[in-house]
């Protein structure tokens, strides 16, 4: 059947039975292609029918649909004419794992962050109504985004009268205010009926209408009306806030989802359907293991496994904490909706009475640790570096002006593969380096990270741990290195006698080291590896660099603000050439190897740079 779709419009004249075979072929295309790519599989899979309701519902792009988080929106861009394209989801220079203006009319905004759809479609919505544009807009909204603080200062704004918005809550993990019984059934169905809305405003129109007692009567109608459904029929949250109410509905019946939009169509107010999916649908293992298909690399259809299977950062960090926590009674983890992508599953089982996900709320888990910091507790918080983001402003007035202990790790720090554009980790250095006490580090392998939270739980400061995606980088010249105990700075390559220094940190370390090993002959070479990045040791820095006349950063973020800059201002008096090469943009999907070579991450691109600065750089007598 999939064969036959090009576009949202080839949907409109399918029978019930051609959409439910419509739904079979996505979800095979979904299956096969994550299962090579890898991707995010749960969500996906229990939002095909209703995705398919939607576009069946609504004139897309006309009408704006909007997904939050944008990684259910699979099933979206195989019916918006990306079928064909599918196969390269997540590739470089193939489609993107997210909605991506670039690729489409129907993806409306980039949405790679949780809690934004409801902000931008009520700003739609909004400017069609000044427009004169008579479209719809819905926000498609994960009940997970529900917690989050944007979603609901936006329905704080959603009160008005005669909006085309209507919000899709994709309710596939947690109960919201679920009423039970036959009767709320019953009422449930009525309500969400083209003919009741229609007969309910008819009676109450034509009733106001009888001279005299009309009003008095239609209004007597409606306290009768509410009367009976207060008994009922419990409001749901969503009611109590201002919304109109459809629901709960069977996400996963095409007809079912459809007969809710349509109704949802003729409502004054902004409506909210509820609809119910299953995490995982139509996958055996996705939906007795929801949250390891989340977000998954490639994987084995038959069984179930995944076919790539090495330790990593958030691993490491997670059997680590455990052992600080068995010592340390005061040790408590701390995570944002990511327990498993930031490693503190086997944390969460061994001490549940000192873990705490606190949902998508990356500012209230800053201020809930400053708060649990105050009281004696050792907090260590685990988020995204993409998300900590949104968590600046308490870092700065509830951490750090409180000077309150804190252990914060940022994981998928540097360039993310795959996720792309609205989770690469290159901006948290320069957002949280100007913000003082904060102690910055950017370990290269996974000792180092370990003596550093050792050395940060015990300390009474505030101390930030940069750690990337993926596994340690086992460098030939690092196998045997030991490192101070200050944990600030290493001299690792040659002596201090050196005429050029790269200076880096992290996993561009192996570049530094493979970009001096070719300009053996061409230069004397040394590479200082920074781990602590935030404050730099200058004095020790100058010593190590003292008979350089080039200084090359090499640094895995974005430029302004960045280590490089910062170094090249330490350096703007002396007579070393500072060259700073780090990155100056945003930065799309795709293999690590993929984006390293667009960013010219490589020894052979560092070492010709290198040798073309030579060229102008006067050497010191």
């Amino acid at each position: 059947m999939l064969e036959t779709i090009n576009g949202p419009q080839d949907l409109k004249n399918l029978d019930t039975k051609q959409l439910d075979e419509l739904a079979q072929d996505i979800r095979k295309l979904i299956l096969n292609t994550v299962s090579e790519n890898g991707g995010h599989l749960s969500s996906n899979l229990g939002m095909v029918e209703a995705t398919i309701a939607l576009h069946k519902a609504f004139d897309s792009p006309n009408d704006k649909i909007i997904f939050d988080v944008g990684h259910q929106c699979y099933a979206h861009k195989i019916l918006t004419g990306r079928k064909d394209s599918f196969s390269t989801l997540r590739t470089y220079g193939g489609i993107s794992g997210f909605t991506n203006r670039n690729e489409s009319e129907h993806d409306i905004f980039f949405e790679g962050h949780a809690g934004t759809s409801l902000s931008s479609a009520l700003g739609i919505a909004e400017a069609n109504k000044i427009n004169g544009i008579d479209n719809y807009t819905v926000a498609v909204v994960g009940d997970a985004s529900f917690s989050n603080g944007e979603f609901t200062e936006a329905v704080n704004n959603c009160n008005h009268k005669d909006l085309k918005l209507i919000i899709v809550l994709n309710d596939n993990d947690m109960s919201i205010s679920k009423n039970t019984g036959s009767l709320h059934n019953y009422f449930s169905k009525i309500r969400a009926s083209k003919k009741y809305i229609k007969f309910k405003r008819s009676l109450e129109y034509h009733l106001s209408k009888i001279p005299g007692i009309g009003k008095g009567i239609a209004k007597f109608f409606k306290i009768i009306k509410d009367f009976f459904k207060r008994i009922f029929v419990k409001p749901t949250l969503f009611e109590s806030l201002g919304l109109d109410y459809i629901g709960p509905v069977n996400g996963h019946s095409i007809s079912d989802v459809s007969k809710a939009l349509e109704a949802a169509k003729i409502h004054e107010n902004v409506c909210l359907v509820h609809i119910i999916t299953k995490k995982g649908k139509g996958y055996s293992f996705a939906e007795e293991k929801p949250d390891k298909f989340h977000s998954i690399s490639r994987f084995d259809l038959e069984t179930g496994n995944t076919i790539e299977s090495t330790s990593n950062f958030s691993e490491e960090f997670g059997k680590h904490l455990c052992e600080i926590a068995q010592a340390n009674d005061k040790v408590c983890a701390i995570t944002a909706a990511m327990c498993d992508g930031t490693g503190l599953t086997a944390f969460k089982e061994k001490y549940p009475d000192r873990f705490f996900d606190v949902g998508i709320s990356e500012e209230h888990a800053i201020t809930f640790a400053s708060g649990m910091s105050s009281s004696g507790c050792v907090p260590v918080l685990a988020i995204y570096s993409t998300f900590i983001q949104r968590g600046v402003d308490q870092i700065i007035h509830d951490v750090s002006i409180q000077n309150m202990p804190l252990v914060l790790v940022l994981d998928r720090a540097g360039l993310v593969p795959n996720d792309g554009i609205t989770h690469q980790g290159i901006f948290d250095f320069s957002l949280l380096s100007a913000i003082p006490r904060l102690n910055i580090y950017s370990p290269e392998k996974y000792s180092e990270m370990n003596k550093l939270l050792d050395r940060s739980v015990q300390e009474k400061s505030i101390s930030v741990i940069r750690i990337p995606k993926g596994s340690e980088n086992e460098y030939q010249h690092f196998l045997d290195t030991e490192y101070t105990d200050d944990l600030s700075m290493e001299y690792t390559v040659n002596s201090e006698s050196a005429n050029v220094v790269i200076l880096t940190y992290g996993r561009l370390s192996a570049v530094a080291h493979g970009a001096a090993e070719l300009l053996v002959g061409e230069c004397n070479t040394g590479v200082v590896k920074l781990v602590q990045i935030n404050p730099i040791n200058y004095g020790k820095l100058a010593e190590l660099t003292k008979n350089a006349d080039l200084i090359y950063v090499l640094e895995e973020g974005i430029r302004a603000g960045g280590v490089g800059e910062k170094i090249a201002y330490n350096f703007c008096n002396s007579e070393k050439k500072v060259l700073v090469h780090s990155i100056d943009n945003y930065v799309e999907h795709g293999k690590l190897d993929d984006i390293m070579k667009e960013c010219k991450f490589t020894k052979e691109n560092v070492s010709s740079n290198i040798k073309k600065a030579l060229r102008g750089v006067k050497k010191r007598k």
